[in-house]
C-alpha cells in the first residue's frame, strides 16, 4: 500500500465494496517451500471471502495440511502518469491505481457445500448480464458436473486486516489532475481500464 496519507483516507466500507464488486483476484500465502498464488474468482460478504481452487495447486494443497495466512489482493484501474500532463514544471511520471488489500486466515472450507458455493459464484457474475438468460448448473449433464466438482476444492479466507490505496493524484491540483484525467480519456496509455481510471480521476475529491 503507497505510504502517502493523501491516497489513503477510503473507508473500509468503500475498500470492501469495491473488492466485493471487483470479484476477482490474487490471493497469497506463505508455502513451504515459499510464496504461492493463485488468481481467483470470489465472493465477499460479512468478513468472509470464499472461492475454490484446483484441487491439484499448490495452495490447495498446502492448506490441507492446515489454514494459513493470506493475503487477498484485488486490483482496480490503473495507468501510466506522464508529468507533461500536469501543466506544471519539475514533476515526475508516477502510476495512478487503485487496489484493496484483505489479510486473514485461510483454510480448506467443508466440501459438502461445493455445488452451493458455484452455484452463488456463477449467479453473482450472470446477473452482471441481464438481460441474458443467466446460466446456472441446472444446465450441465449432471453426472459430467459431478465429475468436474471432484477437481475443485472450496476455500474461505476469513478478514482480519483491510488496506487500501485509491490513488488518483488527488496530490495534486484539480487542473492539474483533469489534465491527467484527459490524457487517460483518450485513450493510447499504457495501463489498464485507463477511461475507468480518467472517471475516478474526476470524481476524487481534492485533498490536498
Amino acid at each position: 500500500m503507497h505510504p502517502n496519507p493523501a491516497f489513503r483516507k477510503r473507508s473500509e466500507a468503500e475498500a470492501l465494496d469495491f473488492a466485493s464488486a471487483r470479484g476477482f483476484g490474487i490471493i497469497t500465502a506463505k508455502g513451504p517451500d515459499g510464496p504461492l498464488a493463485s488468481h481467483v474468482p470470489f465472493l465477499l460478504a460479512d468478513g468472509r471471502a470464499e472461492g475454490h481452487f484446483v484441487r491439484s495447486t499448490a495452495l490447495a494443497r498446502a492448506l490441507a495440511k492446515g489454514p494459513l495466512d493470506a493475503l487477498l489482493i484485488v486490483s482496480g484501474p490503473d495507468g501510466y502518469i506522464s508529468p507533461d500532463w500536469y501543466g506544471e514544471a519539475d514533476k515526475v511520471p508516477t502510476w495512478n491505481y487503485l487496489a484493496v488489500h484483505l489479510r486473514g486466515t485461510l483454510r480448506l472450507a467443508p466440501e459438502i457445500d461445493m455445488r452451493g458455493h458455484v452455484d452463488r459464484l456463477s449467479a453473482r457474475f450472470e446477473h452482471a448480464l441481464l438481460p441474458k438468460t443467466p446460466w446456472t448448473s441446472a444446465k450441465m449433464d449432471q453426472d459430467l458436473m459431478a465429475r468436474m466438482m471432484r477437481t475443485i476444492v472450496p476455500w474461505e479466507l476469513s478478514v482480519t486486516g483491510v488496506e487500501s490505496t485509491f490513488k488518483f493524484n488527488q496530490n495534486r491540483g484539480a487542473k492539474a489532475r483533469e489534465g491527467a484525467a484527459a490524457a487517460l480519456a483518450a485513450g493510447g496509455t499504457p495501463g489498464m481500464e485507463t477511461a475507468s481510471l480518467a472517471a475516478l480521476m474526476r470524481a476524487a475529491d481534492d485533498e490536498h
